[in-house]
């Protein structure tokens, strides 16, 4: 019985063609590919089979895409990831990230939260909503609670003045918290979900309630006392986010 070379899958063929123009420099880093049709045309290809390979280079972080802008090479390797915490701002490229307050509110805590941290119902908590832009373009909603003023200040005392004099900053909780000592023992607990943004979320994207979204739910911990819960919102079309895996 003869044995039968393998053969690639038309769409993995037309991935690496791109992946080595890229490398040989015919669309450089930081370059905007032409547009889907001149480059069907310039691969010989069709358009829906192009659209198939570009979704593949886009989830490989070969290329990103932004609204208004179209497809660029990108210009990095993919950053580390969930495997070293830090702030959203920080994972979507902190050269290029801004990040504009919401809102900063004390609240009770939800249902919600009281999952996520040892609080009681009758206590009030930070809340704290953020939006980050990448290269101008909202691309992230960071929504944020911590444990009451008693529960932080048993952690670190400067915890709770540290993150009210920090309300006017365009920094997300979990920066400033991190900023008191990089050498904090914070860990954290991330899960994952797809969704869609909703009528109020869709107001701060500027993007109809029905684009699908993923959404990552984090519980910060130190020292296993958790400290923050909070939530990410990443519309389609956001800048991948680094995930590393190791054994």
């Amino acid at each position: 019985m003869t044995s039968r070379r393998p053969q690639r899958r038309p769409v993995v063929d037309l991935y690496e063609r791109i992946a080595e123009a890229i490398r040989q420099g015919t669309y450089p880093p930081g370059s905007t590919l032409p547009s889907e049709p001149d480059l069907a045309t310039e691969l010989g290809v069709s358009r829906p089979a192009l659209r198939e390979a570009l979704i593949l280079l886009q989830e490989d972080g070969v290329i990103t895409v932004r609204r208004g802008v179209g497809r660029t090479v990108s210009e990095r390797p993919a950053r580390r990831g969930f495997e070293r915490l830090q702030p959203f701002e920080g994972l979507l490229g902190a050269d290029s990230t801004t990040v504009r307050p919401l809102v900063r509110d004390i609240e009770q805590p939800t249902d919600l939260v009281m999952q996520h941290l040892p609080v009681p119902a009758s206590c009030e908590i930070r809340f704290w909503e953020s939006v980050v832009d990448v290269d101008g373009v909202p691309s992230c909603l960071v929504e944020e609670w911590s444990v009451h003023d008693e529960a932080l200040a048993a952690v670190d005392p400067a915890l709770p003045d540290v993150l009210a004099a920090a309300e006017a900053r365009p920094s997300t909780m979990l920066h400033v918290i991190g900023s008191i000592d990089p050498h904090l023992p914070l860990s954290g607990a991330s899960t994952i979900n797809a969704t869609v943004l909703g009528r109020r979320r869709g107001e701060v994207f500027d993007r109809s309630p029905d684009t699908p979204v993923v959404l990552v739910t984090q519980v910060v911990s130190m020292e296993r006392t958790p400290l923050i819960a909070a939530k990410y919102v990443l519309p389609s079309g956001a800048p991948g986010l680094p995930v590393r895996q190791s054994r």
